[in-house]
């Protein structure tokens, strides 16, 4: 092994169990927070992290740059380690992780099994083991089925005798396979998804420290694969609930649309041609952009779209729609779907029987911020109902209602998860209404304009 391990194996081994052991605790209690949004106690876990950290080292004893040295490389293991199975259990993530693993603990070869295939596979008798080829040792086996770390040997302590004359590479030539090792669980959400084996020479090599390693290491990535889990889930979820809302707004207006068509072909038929022609592009439109960020010019070209059929049905003396976006936001990433619903609302549910619905649309920054604005003078809301679908956000539990015409909050309360869900702290929809004035519902994208651009016109 190269000197640099050696340094590792003779003065940091005892700064890796022990740091790996308190960040375990202390890191799985901040993501637990962090998930929970318990923002002061994620503080404390984080505060707790660096003192543990600092402990460990200042109990070894050692010089000053050796302790920096170890606290350094060992915190760089673990993040590194963290990042290369940002999305689960990739052969080319496992890899990187073994080779990892490999060169920062004493064991003479790293790998990561899934519960069927060798994932990956670095050090001695590497040939022997290609990613793909099946779970062959029993050790690993019932490590899968019963999810706790185990640790073996495959040769008597006669056999060992008998080998004690050789060095590790003549060993491992004789027995064509690792006479020892350590088998750690990698669990998500209760369920072990595979393993990370430590191979060692001798089992007399597998002491305390070694073990503690070996869980401490397969704690962090299980937790990882956890955090990658629910990003994934996260994302499944929100696809959903956007596709949810296109089922929701499809109905809405698909059948009045219709008729509308219907009754201009008998009246006017190159409008009605000119519709049926729109109404195919919207239709589009909504599938293509169903999961994925566009352009905010591109949200108000499809909310204009919305519009004509709407114009088609009431006259364009019933709704009146202006915006006012400030220069060079055309081309900032939003969500699809955030102000097209607003405005079906507005036409929905805040139109007199008599008289136009003027329906502004405004986007502006502040700071880093995207602020973007849909305004209407209709019938508006009271502030209990108000209170009502904002209260109906923090509900599991989507509310029904006795009169359909007044609406569930649904569309909003799927624009403001979403947007919590995409952009940074402080994100979120806000309602400000009064009866017989109007509504103005205001969305912030907390840190929008950060975000790369993605075309489409200033």
């Amino acid at each position: 092994m190269t000197s640099y391990r050696q340094f590792w194996t003779s003065l940091n081994i005892y700064v890796i169990a022990l740091l790996v052991m308190a960040l375990v605790g202390l890191g799985a209690a901040f993501v637990w927070c962090v998930i929970s949004d318990h923002w002061p106690l994620a503080v404390v876990a984080g505060a707790l992290m660096v003192a543990a950290v600092f402990v460990s080292v200042r109990s070894l004893g050692v010089p000053d740059h050796i302790k920096s040295i170890s606290t350094e490389q060992t915190l760089r293991t673990a993040s590194t380690t963290l990042a290369f199975i940002r999305d689960g259990l990739t052969p080319a993530g496992c890899r990187a992780v073994c080779e990892l693993l490999w060169h920062e603990t004493r064991a003479e070869a790293v790998a990561i099994t899934d519960r069927e295939h060798v994932l990956a596979y670095v050090g001695v008798l590497e040939p022997e083991f290609p990613p793909g080829s099946p779970v062959r040792t029993q050790a690993t086996k019932d490590v899968l089925a019963g999810g706790t770390t185990q640790t073996f040997s495959s040769i008597t302590p006669a056999q060992m005798r008998d080998l004690d004359e050789m060095d590790t590479a003549e060993r491992l030539r004789e027995v064509s396979f690792m006479p020892a090792g350590i088998v750690c669980p990698l669990r998500v959400r209760g369920e072990t998804i595979g393993v990370i084996k430590f191979y060692y020479a001798n089992y007399r090599d597998i002491d305390r420290t070694e073990r503690a390693v070996a869980q401490g290491f397969a704690e962090l990535l299980s937790t990882q694969l956890a955090l990658s889990e629910l990003d994934r889930q996260s994302q499944l979820a929100t696809e959903a609930e956007v596709r949810a809302l296109q089922a929701q707004i499809n109905p809405h207006f698909l059948f009045n649309t219709i008729n509308t068509i219907s009754a201009l072909i008998r009246t006017d038929p190159l409008r009605a041609r000119d519709l049926l022609r729109e109404f195919a592009r919207f239709y589009r439109q909504t599938l293509e952009n169903s999961d994925s960020l566009i352009p905010l010019s591109r949200e108000l070209e499809q909310t204009r779209r919305y519009l004509v059929f709407e114009y088609a049905r009431f006259g364009r003396d019933r709704i009146n729609e202006q915006e006012e976006v400030a220069e060079g936001l055309g081309s900032v990433a939003v969500p699809a779907f955030i102000i097209q619903p607003i405005v079906e609302n507005a036409v929905r549910h805040a139109m007199r029987e008599t008289g136009a619905l003027h329906i502004d649309v405004y986007a502006t920054t502040e700071g880093d911020d995207l602020l973007i604005s849909v305004a209407d003078d209709g019938v508006g809301m009271t502030q209990a109902e108000v209170e009502r679908l904002q209260a109906d956000w923090d509900s599991p539990i989507v509310r029904e209602v006795d009169d359909p015409s007044a609406g569930t909050g649904t569309a909003l309360r799927n624009v403001h998860e979403r947007i919590i869900r995409q952009y940074a702290q402080g994100s979120g929809v806000d309602i400000v209404s009064r009866p017989d004035e109007g509504t103005v519902i205001t969305l912030r994208l907390s840190g929008a304009l950060r975000l790369p651009r993605i075309g489409g016109a200033s």
